[in-house]
């Protein structure tokens, strides 16, 4: 019974604030000629990162098989 009544207070709820909180979602957002943009750089910063710390994960690790081959090599 208790489930019952929390469920149809929820969707009360939903069905009640929910065309109040989408008139209004821009005025809370503030979205504004900058906000795609915003979205653009994070996003390329998200996807490029992994490929630039590759490379100097990669560039390191080339460095350090190098060294361990010139010293090998003086023995």
């Amino acid at each position: 019974m208790v489930n019952l009544i929390v469920r149809s207070w929820l969707a009360g709820a939903l069905v009640m604030f929910a065309p109040m909180a989408a008139a209004d979602s821009y005025r809370y957002m503030h979205v504004s000629i900058e906000t795609p943009w915003t979205i653009f750089i994070f996003l390329m910063i998200a996807v490029l990162f992994p490929f630039f710390l590759m490379g100097v994960l990669y560039w390191k690790s080339a460095m350090r098989r190098n060294a361990e081959a010139d010293a090998s090599d003086e023995n």
